[in-house]
């Protein structure tokens, strides 16, 4: 496994960790479980050991020395690419290991992925982008918001030399082929998965005293980065609405936003801008920020919450609404992306129109208003997320991606 720029045991809710960093560690997991070793190459950006077992048996995390030893930001990443598969190959050859297969996550590890198939001798290169920067470029409202060109054209060439590409959704299938010029024919559709252990059920009563909140309030929570296309906004401006419109209801209701760092007020642009937002809309007693929590607490803010709150203007797939999904928590989603497809109106939860704060407020009521809905959207979103099983999910990936790859390599071989 590639993932340079950020690694499975960073804290999420950082600035570059969310969704990606939970990918890689739970399939790296579920891949050991069924008796595959797995090595992890991340970028060493503080003092840590070279080598991790943090994550269990079989799987080792290794820190590569590329660039300063401490966080960049991720527009510096590339200058070390060269840097890091220098030192991945130096490993490999000091281990004597001759890996099976590469799959590498986001644009940079894709173009790190290309030059070790080259020096390994065409190794098969499995790719996953999580995000597009095509489709950050469409809902971007201002220019530091926009991918750069760079990340457009490494994009571009990942999706040219890598011998398959695995698309969250049919959704992402259709970008993949239609801004990039994609051969269907070598991407794969397969959603992540959901760590059923941890994400599960439990009673409201239980989450809200081991969180020490009131039993009579109603939660909403909001999980994710903190940055402008998560919507964090129109979250702030729908509980503005809400509360206009419906005092009685607001009265009883917190909107909890989990996420970014508390210190980083006045220094992060999107924190500070909200932090302004909040108290401009005379929310301060309604929203709380409370910072990046770590994963073993979030099933229990999921389950003690009435609702999970999605606003992204674009998410690629929205692996935090599947995880409050198997909590038993009805999500309310912006219909974008991955979102559209995995959150069914009025089945497993309920969306409305990205940037539309007056929708979003009228979904909150809707919630908020009547105990059966939610729990009936509560239960069938469990039982939908119940599908997406880590183990369920590797098994696909083994039968569908690797394994398929590996025997055309061993083919190929016989052959040449």
């Amino acid at each position: 496994m590639i993932t340079v720029h950020t690694g499975p045991l960073a804290a999420l809710g950082g600035d570059k960790t969310g969704g990606m960093n939970v990918y890689v560690r739970d399939l790296s997991r579920a891949l050991a479980r069924m008796g595959l070793r797995v090595d992890i190459f991340t970028r060493a950006a503080e003092e840590q050991p070279q080598i991790s077992y943090a994550l269990g048996d079989g799987v080792r995390v290794i820190h590569v020395q590329a660039g300063p030893r401490h966080t960049i930001p991720l527009g510096e990443v590339s200058r070390h690419l060269g840097a890091f598969v220098d030192g991945v190959a130096r490993f490999a050859a000091s281990e004597g290991i001759g890996y099976h297969l590469i799959h590498s996550h986001y644009w940079l590890s894709g173009l790190v992925g290309e030059q070790l198939r080259r020096r390994w001798g065409g190794v098969p290169l499995v790719h996953m982008f999580h995000t597009l920067g095509h489709m950050k470029n469409l809902v971007a409202q201002h220019e530091h918001e926009r991918a750069p060109q760079e990340r457009l054209a490494g994009e571009c060439r990942v999706v040219e030399m890598a011998d398959c590409l695995v698309a969250p959704t049919p959704a992402e299938r259709a970008q993949l082929v239609n801004y990039y010029g994609a051969d269907p024919a070598k991407i794969v559709v397969l959603p992540p998965g959901v760590d059923l252990r941890r994400f599960r059920t439990i009673e409201k009563e239980e989450a809200k005293a081991s969180l020490d909140l009131p039993r009579t309030r109603s939660d909403i929570v909001f999980t994710g980065r903190i940055e402008p296309l998560k919507g964090v906004d129109t979250l702030l401006h729908a509980t503005a609405i809400l509360r206009r419109a419906r005092p009685e209801v607001a009265h009883q209701a917190k909107v909890t936003i989990i996420g970014g760092d508390l210190r980083s007020i006045g220094r992060d642009q999107e924190m500070t801008r909200l932090h302004e937002l909040r108290c401009s809309l005379n929310l301060c007693d309604m929203v709380r920020f409370v910072g990046a929590k770590d994963q073993e607490i979030l099933p229990y803010y999921f389950a003690a919450a009435d609702m999970v709150v999605m606003p992204s203007h674009y998410e690629s797939f929205g692996m935090v609404a599947l995880e409050a999904m198997a909590t038993g928590t009805p999500v309310i989603a912006s219909a974008v992306g991955g979102l559209a497809d995995l959150v069914r109106h009025g089945e497993n939860g309920l969306t409305f129109p990205a940037r539309d704060p007056q929708a979003l407020a009228a979904r909150m009521d809707e919630l908020l208003a009547d105990g059966e809905l939610r729990r009936r959207l509560g239960r069938q979103a469990g039982a939908h997320a119940r599908q997406y099983d880590w183990t369920t999910i590797a098994q696909r990936m083994v039968d569908e991606v690797y394994a398929p790859l590996m025997a055309q390599r061993h083919d190929d071989l016989a052959s040449g």
